[in-house]
Protein backbone atom coordinates (compact mmCIF):
# COMPACT_ATOMS: atom_id res chain seq x y z
CA UNK A 1 0.00 0.00 0.00
CA UNK A 2 2.76 2.07 0.87
CA UNK A 3 4.81 1.69 -2.29
CA UNK A 4 1.40 2.14 -4.49
CA UNK A 5 0.99 5.74 -2.75
CA UNK A 6 4.91 6.56 -3.03
CA UNK A 7 4.38 5.27 -7.27
CA UNK A 8 1.63 7.86 -7.57
CA UNK A 9 3.19 11.21 -5.82
CA UNK A 10 5.85 10.21 -8.29
CA UNK A 11 3.89 10.23 -11.18
CA UNK A 12 1.50 12.87 -10.47
CA UNK A 13 5.14 15.06 -9.51
CA UNK A 14 5.79 13.70 -13.42
CA UNK A 15 3.00 14.86 -14.62
CA UNK A 16 3.23 17.89 -13.40
CA UNK A 17 6.74 18.75 -14.25
CA UNK A 18 5.76 17.71 -18.22
CA UNK A 19 2.84 19.85 -18.25
CA UNK A 20 5.08 22.22 -16.76
CA UNK A 21 7.68 22.17 -19.28
CA UNK A 22 5.15 21.67 -21.79
CA UNK A 23 3.81 24.79 -20.98
CA UNK A 24 7.37 26.50 -21.41
CA UNK A 25 8.45 25.42 -25.00
CA UNK A 26 4.86 26.34 -25.90
CA UNK A 27 4.93 30.16 -24.83
CA UNK A 28 8.55 30.15 -26.36
CA UNK A 29 7.49 28.90 -29.88
CA UNK A 30 4.11 31.65 -29.76
CA UNK A 31 6.37 34.57 -28.30
CA UNK A 32 8.76 33.95 -30.96
CA UNK A 33 6.77 33.27 -33.70
CA UNK A 34 4.96 36.71 -32.50
CA UNK A 35 8.35 38.81 -32.58
CA UNK A 36 8.08 41.93 -35.04
CA UNK A 37 9.97 41.13 -38.59
CA UNK A 38 11.83 44.15 -39.15
CA UNK A 39 11.84 45.67 -42.76
CA UNK A 40 14.86 46.28 -45.29
CA UNK A 41 16.74 42.88 -44.32
CA UNK A 42 19.78 42.62 -46.32
CA UNK A 43 19.17 38.75 -46.70
CA UNK A 44 16.67 35.74 -45.45
CA UNK A 45 17.27 32.04 -45.50
CA UNK A 46 14.19 30.16 -46.67
CA UNK A 47 14.48 26.77 -44.84
CA UNK A 48 13.33 23.45 -47.09
CA UNK A 49 10.51 21.59 -45.63
CA UNK A 50 9.39 18.37 -47.98
CA UNK A 51 8.37 18.33 -51.94
CA UNK A 52 6.02 15.90 -53.17
CA UNK A 53 7.12 14.83 -56.19
CA UNK A 54 8.02 18.40 -58.01
CA UNK A 55 5.45 20.34 -56.27
CA UNK A 56 5.68 21.88 -52.69
CA UNK A 57 4.22 20.37 -49.53
CA UNK A 58 1.66 23.02 -48.16
CA UNK A 59 4.37 23.85 -45.24
CA UNK A 60 6.64 24.70 -47.66
CA UNK A 61 4.59 26.46 -49.85
CA UNK A 62 3.40 28.73 -46.90
CA UNK A 63 7.24 29.47 -46.26
CA UNK A 64 7.45 30.53 -49.93
CA UNK A 65 4.18 32.83 -49.93
CA UNK A 66 5.52 34.99 -46.90
CA UNK A 67 9.43 35.22 -48.41
CA UNK A 68 7.85 36.24 -51.39
CA UNK A 69 5.83 38.69 -49.90
CA UNK A 70 8.54 40.18 -48.14
CA UNK A 71 10.98 39.94 -50.86
CA UNK A 72 8.56 42.24 -53.41
CA UNK A 73 8.33 44.92 -50.27
CA UNK A 74 12.26 44.43 -49.79
CA UNK A 75 13.92 44.98 -53.21
CA UNK A 76 17.62 45.00 -51.39
CA UNK A 77 17.05 41.61 -49.26
CA UNK A 78 18.73 38.37 -51.09
CA UNK A 79 16.99 34.86 -50.75
CA UNK A 80 19.33 31.47 -49.96
CA UNK A 81 16.93 28.88 -50.61
CA UNK A 82 17.89 26.20 -48.17
CA UNK A 83 17.45 22.66 -48.86
CA UNK A 84 18.76 19.18 -50.43
CA UNK A 85 16.84 16.35 -52.39
CA UNK A 86 15.46 13.65 -49.97
CA UNK A 87 13.36 10.67 -50.80
CA UNK A 88 10.38 11.17 -53.02
CA UNK A 89 11.21 14.27 -54.08
CA UNK A 90 11.72 15.11 -58.05
CA UNK A 91 14.54 17.96 -57.29
CA UNK A 92 15.67 19.55 -54.02
CA UNK A 93 14.11 21.82 -51.88
CA UNK A 94 15.73 25.01 -52.30
CA UNK A 95 15.31 24.34 -56.57
CA UNK A 96 11.81 24.19 -55.63
CA UNK A 97 11.99 27.53 -53.51
CA UNK A 98 13.41 29.10 -56.36
CA UNK A 99 11.47 27.55 -59.14
CA UNK A 100 7.94 29.44 -57.19
CA UNK A 101 10.10 32.74 -56.33
CA UNK A 102 10.99 33.27 -59.31
CA UNK A 103 7.22 32.06 -60.58
CA UNK A 104 6.31 34.95 -58.03
CA UNK A 105 8.64 37.37 -60.16
CA UNK A 106 11.69 37.29 -58.15
CA UNK A 107 14.30 38.22 -59.81
CA UNK A 108 16.77 34.72 -60.07
CA UNK A 109 20.12 36.79 -59.45
CA UNK A 110 18.46 37.79 -55.98
CA UNK A 111 18.23 33.95 -55.38
CA UNK A 112 21.25 31.77 -54.02
CA UNK A 113 20.78 28.10 -53.78
CA UNK A 114 22.08 25.52 -50.48
CA UNK A 115 20.72 22.30 -51.91
CA UNK A 116 22.73 19.98 -50.16
CA UNK A 117 21.56 20.31 -46.48
CA UNK A 118 19.44 17.37 -45.00
CA UNK A 119 18.25 18.80 -41.48
CA UNK A 120 17.76 22.36 -39.62
CA UNK A 121 21.34 22.21 -38.81
CA UNK A 122 22.71 22.02 -41.94
CA UNK A 123 20.29 24.36 -43.63
CA UNK A 124 21.47 27.20 -41.86
CA UNK A 125 25.44 26.04 -41.28
CA UNK A 126 25.48 25.24 -45.25
CA UNK A 127 23.28 28.48 -45.91
CA UNK A 128 25.72 30.75 -43.55
CA UNK A 129 28.54 30.11 -46.30
CA UNK A 130 26.69 32.02 -48.83
CA UNK A 131 25.86 34.99 -46.70
CA UNK A 132 27.41 38.14 -48.55
CA UNK A 133 30.00 39.75 -46.20
CA UNK A 134 28.89 42.87 -46.18
CA UNK A 135 25.17 41.48 -45.12
CA UNK A 136 24.14 42.75 -41.46
CA UNK A 137 20.90 42.34 -41.14
CA UNK A 138 18.82 38.71 -41.56
CA UNK A 139 15.78 36.99 -41.55
CA UNK A 140 14.85 32.95 -41.17
CA UNK A 141 12.46 32.24 -43.12
CA UNK A 142 10.05 28.83 -41.74
CA UNK A 143 6.73 27.96 -40.61
CA UNK A 144 5.74 29.81 -37.05
CA UNK A 145 6.37 26.27 -34.71
CA UNK A 146 9.90 26.20 -35.87
CA UNK A 147 11.49 29.95 -35.33
CA UNK A 148 12.19 29.40 -32.18
CA UNK A 149 14.53 26.52 -32.13
CA UNK A 150 15.73 27.24 -36.11
CA UNK A 151 16.99 30.96 -34.40
CA UNK A 152 18.71 28.86 -31.20
CA UNK A 153 20.34 26.85 -34.09
CA UNK A 154 21.31 30.23 -35.91
CA UNK A 155 22.71 31.55 -33.14
CA UNK A 156 24.80 28.91 -32.29
CA UNK A 157 26.21 29.48 -35.84
CA UNK A 158 26.82 33.25 -34.62
CA UNK A 159 24.05 34.49 -36.75
CA UNK A 160 21.99 36.82 -34.82
CA UNK A 161 19.16 36.55 -37.01
CA UNK A 162 14.94 38.10 -36.46
CA UNK A 163 12.31 35.33 -37.50
CA UNK A 164 9.81 35.34 -40.78
CA UNK A 165 6.79 33.13 -39.51
CA UNK A 166 5.19 31.65 -42.17
CA UNK A 167 1.59 29.69 -40.70
CA UNK A 168 1.66 26.38 -40.27
CA UNK A 169 -1.19 24.43 -42.61
CA UNK A 170 -3.89 23.73 -39.96
CA UNK A 171 -3.93 19.94 -40.73
CA UNK A 172 -0.14 19.62 -39.46
CA UNK A 173 -0.72 21.97 -36.72
CA UNK A 174 -0.91 19.21 -33.96
CA UNK A 175 1.87 16.79 -35.74
CA UNK A 176 4.14 19.73 -36.34
CA UNK A 177 4.01 21.36 -32.63
CA UNK A 178 4.49 17.58 -30.93
CA UNK A 179 7.19 16.17 -33.05
CA UNK A 180 8.71 20.24 -32.57
CA UNK A 181 8.43 19.28 -28.74
CA UNK A 182 10.66 16.56 -28.89
CA UNK A 183 12.98 18.35 -31.16
CA UNK A 184 13.46 20.90 -28.87
CA UNK A 185 13.82 18.25 -26.29
CA UNK A 186 16.42 16.88 -28.05
CA UNK A 187 17.85 20.30 -28.84
CA UNK A 188 18.03 21.14 -25.48
CA UNK A 189 20.15 17.82 -24.21
CA UNK A 190 22.77 17.97 -26.93
CA UNK A 191 23.67 21.84 -26.09
CA UNK A 192 23.68 20.96 -22.13
CA UNK A 193 26.37 17.97 -23.14
CA UNK A 194 28.29 19.99 -25.44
Amino acid sequence: MKSKMVLKKWLIAGMSLSLLYGTFLHYQIIRHANEEVPRGGDYMIILGARVKGSRPSLALQFRIDYAAEYLKDNPQTIAIASGGKGPGEDFSEAEAIKKKLVEYGIEESRILLEDKSTNTYENIGFSKKLIPKEAKTGLLVTNDFHIYRAQMIAENEGLMISGLPAKTPIQAVFKSYLREYLALTKYFIITAFR
